[in-house]
């Protein structure tokens, strides 16, 4: 005879979802406005690849994770 399987349940509660959206896509969006200031005000030459990697990929992941939790505050189910 099988074991009772438990449902399977988020790790963050639903309550959650709609604070958790606003505060990453807020920081994403932040970030953001960082970098296109970095490109904006420094020149060619004292740019740095690692800094302008690293700042894009913090704002993809927090924007991605706040598109996520939108999705799961409105009610689509990813």
């Amino acid at each position: 005879m099988a074991p009772a399987s438990k449902p399977i349940t988020s790790p963050v509660p639903d309550v959650w979802y709609p604070t958790l959206a606003f505060l990453l896509i807020a920081s994403g969006l932040a970030v953001t406005a960082m970098f296109f200031i970095y490109e904006a005000t420094s020149s060619r030459r004292n740019r740095s690849m690692s800094k302008e990697l690293t700042t894009g990929a913090v704002a993809s992941i927090f924007l991605g994770f706040g598109s996520l939790f939108l999705l799961l505050a409105t009610g689509v189910y990813v």
